[in-house]
């Protein structure tokens, strides 16, 4: 991509990563101490996430660091691998598994996720998003934001979480939350429509910045928030506490079996999620883009291996970013590069600024996300296109709630599957309508599909097995390009048993060529 054409959309991009960057930071920590990773580990995965990957990505609007869906394979791993060191090896050669799925063109697989279940998936990560903001926005801090799941490390759910907060509410956190929800509402709803100086300064930015001051104002007063309940980020002054906050892989042990499992299981469960935030973020992508899937998997490699050589979490493309990126105007992936070298420099500059930064201000700012993502009138448009779009939508998000994000996906694809056959078992044939002066009476003229499965095999043999004795059949292949082996050796059979019925068979283009 030309410098020139990267910068063309400068004026969006720029203040749409100062809004990812913000989403982002919290993130980066949380995800890291759900994973029980160094916490500087989530901030290095993030800064590798926008710079690297969005350098390599063919993705305009994806933004990629740390994820939440990975941070109990990461936790396990750490554990049962004897330490952090070791796991980053499995982060580096995760990465070249990545990259080799790339080169061997496996970025197919995303195509064959239903609409559906996308749609489903992105309607779930909203309601996921509010539901787990919840307790920022009332001032509790005993979660770490970033859990997608359910079922939480600290013990609790996504519902008992609520509950814990609503018990321990903090009315300074609750005022500025609903301050800044109401401020980010009329921001876009009335005061964007005024002005284009709105729009180029987005409201998100502006609610960070008011719970910057309402937090130093409330500290210098001596009753400032807790320190749980504001972001923390490492505070570095030289070069040498940067790289004591680093750590390298444990290249002995690269190649051992233990590290090898793992290093496929994480390539494996990232690319998943990569490509299924690749086809949602497509799919919210105003302009409609396209991305290359093959080459995102490269991508993600080349940043996985950096990230495990300099002590970073494992990255894919991650859905609330992405979304936030979207949400908020970014035109080109300018936006995601930029929000990864704004963490860079927030760790090296102003950290100590940044840490008044209140949770419940990013809350305000996520729940408006959310929102975006799970608008009730996307639920009425599902259900007016049919039970073979819905069911699969709400078992996805269903699912999803009460799970996570891969086995909502998974659930939603079953669904959508048992669709599937059940409409290949119901077009399997048909029966030709024929006229008395063109073929004898009596005569039965059934006509096979397209392409014939082995799904369609109980329905072919109830339509044999039900004609009557002295019938003359039809059954005429002229359409079909391909028999399933199954399906061939009923109607085999069928021909070989009807004289005993005194059933006449005439077969048209039925040959053993056409057998799969």
């Amino acid at each position: 991509m030309k410098s020139d054409s990267l910068f063309k959309d400068i004026k969006y991009d720029l203040p749409a990563s100062v809004v990812v960057f913000f989403v982002a930071l919290p993130l980066c920590l949380g995800i890291a101490l759900a994973s029980g990773a160094p916490l500087f580990s989530g901030i290095i995965a993030g800064i590798v996430g926008g710079i690297v990957v969005g350098a390599a990505s063919g993705s305009k609007l994806g933004v990629s660091g740390p994820a939440a869906g990975l941070a109990v394979i990461v936790f396990d791993a750490i554990t049962n691998l004897g330490g952090w060191e070791v796991f980053l090896c499995a982060v580096v050669l995760a990465g070249v598994i990545q990259i080799t799925l790339g080169y061997a063109k496996a970025g197919f697989i995303a195509y064959f996720f239903p609409t559906s279940v996308i749609t489903g998936m992105l309607t779930g990560i909203g309601l996921i998003i509010i539901l787990k903001q919840l307790p920022y926005l009332l001032g509790w801090h005993a979660d770490f934001i970033g859990e997608q799941s359910f079922s939480q490390a600290n013990g609790e759910n996504t519902l008992t979480a609520i509950q814990h907060a609503i018990s321990v509410i903090s009315i300074p956190a609750v005022i500025l939350s609903a301050v800044s929800l109401a401020l980010l509402v009329a921001w876009d709803k009335f005061l964007v429509p005024c002005h284009k100086i709105f729009e180029l300064i987005q409201g998100p930015i502006v609610v960070v910045l008011l719970g910057i001051v309402v937090s130093a104002l409330m500290a210098s007063n001596g009753v400032g928030f807790d320190s749980e309940q504001l972001v923390t980020l490492p505070e570095i002054s030289s070069f040498a506490e940067l790289t004591q906050e680093m750590a390298f892989p444990a290249f002995s042990q690269m190649f051992s079996w233990d590290v090898l499992t793992v290093a496929v299981v994480l390539a494996a469960v990232a690319s998943i999620e990569t490509l299924l935030s690749v086809e949602a973020t497509d799919k919210l992508d105003p302009n409609r883009g396209v991305t290359p899937t093959n080459r995102e998997l490269k991508a993600q490699g080349l940043g996985n291996i950096v990230s495990g050589l300099v002590g970073g979490l494992p990255v894919t493309q991650v859905i609330v970013r992405s979304s936030a990126n979207i949400a908020f105007g970014a035109r080109s992936k300018l936006s995601g590069i930029v929000h990864g070298f704004l963490l860079l420099i927030s760790v090296a500059t102003i950290a100590s600024l940044l840490n008044y930064i209140p949770l419940s201000s990013l809350a305000a700012v996520l729940i408006i996300v959310g929102y975006k993502l799970a608008k009730p009138a996307m639920f009425a448009k599902m259900f007016k296109y049919g039970p073979e779009q819905f069911f699969p939508f709400i078992v996805t998000i269903v699912a999803m709630l009460a799970t996570d994000l891969l086995t909502g996906v998974v659930a939603g694809l079953v669904v959508s599957i048992f669709f599937s056959l059940k409409h290949s078992y119901e077009n399997s044939f048909k029966l030709k309508e024929t006229a008395a002066n063109e073929e004898p009476d009596g005569t039965r003229h059934i006509v096979l599909a397209e392409e014939v499965t082995f799904f369609n095999k109980p329905s072919i043999m109830r339509e044999l097995n039900d004609i009557p004795q002295d019938t003359n059949v039809i059954l005429d292949f002229s359409n079909t390009r391909s028999v399933a082996h199954d399906v061939a050796e009923t109607v085999k059979e069928f021909v070989t048993n009807a004289p005993r019925k005194n059933i006449k068979v005439q077969t048209i283009n039925f040959n053993p060529a056409q057998v799969a």
